[in-house]
């Protein structure tokens, strides 16, 4: 089982300005728009450039937004340019042109007024653009676990990161797009059923088994919640 993380990069806030986003990428999210025909990219908080080098080698023309210095220079490797900005008060301006794709991986949750950057994203995004969108689900199993102990308290990473500002559900994380001018195309979560990785069952069945509790239940068993949105027109 993996653990919840941050798959992705953050911009936003001035604390995250010392953090450095690096990991293996958001798959999850980016398998879901593995079918889309490749085009102009905007990874809005880009972190050290993960998401933007699998983009990159499925063809995508990537640029990057971070808060951070370090990952600028380490996102500029795989990226075509990296704005440094704070995603809290919207898009950059020097942010021109049209793009197909915009990812926020991981980041919405960072910032206390996402809407600024959501609605931003209208004035760049072509006319059949697409929006993928991950977040933590901060009533996941395992947080509920923890809240019916009567547990809240933050950590360095995962659902309960200590720089997030907002937390989001299966349905809120929809209302939020559509509450913002987004149609949510596709809405799925990442996540697994619990217990079964631990016992001595064939991988097939396990993984069967993760596919019907987080179909079924996203809101319970998925850790991180995905969606994929067009602007609405």
């Amino acid at each position: 089982m993996r653990a919840p993380d941050e798959t992705a990069g953050v911009a936003g806030h001035s604390y995250c300005a010392n953090r450095i986003y690096k990991n293996s990428g958001n798959l999850a999210l980016l398998e879901l728009i593995k079918s889309k025909p490749t085009g102009r990219a905007l990874d809005c908080g880009c972190g050290a450039g993960d998401n933007a080098r699998i983009l990159s080698e499925r063809g995508w023309d990537v640029d990057g937004i971070t808060i951070s210095l370090d990952e600028q220079y380490k996102a500029a490797k795989v990226c075509k340019t990296v704005l440094v900005a704070d995603l809290e008060t919207g898009l950059p301006a020097a942010v021109s042109g049209v793009y197909d794709l915009v990812v926020f991986s991981h980041v919405l949750e960072h910032l206390r007024n996402p809407s600024r950057a959501l609605n931003d994203i209208h004035r760049v995004l072509a006319p059949d653009g697409i929006v993928a969108v991950a977040l933590p689900n901060v009533l996941n199993w395992r947080s509920r676990m923890r809240f019916l102990r009567g547990q809240f308290e933050y950590e360095e990473g995962g659902i309960m990161d200590n720089t997030h500002l907002r937390f989001y559900t299966f349905a809120s994380g929809r209302r939020l797009l559509e509450a913002n001018g987004f149609l949510v195309s596709t809405a799925t979560v990442e996540g697994i059923f619990p217990l079964l990785g631990k016992m001595r069952l064939p991988s097939k069945l396990v993984a069967l088994a993760d596919r019907f509790a987080t179909s079924n239940w996203p809101g319970l068993f998925g850790w991180q919640l995905l969606y994929v949105a067009r602007v609405v027109k």
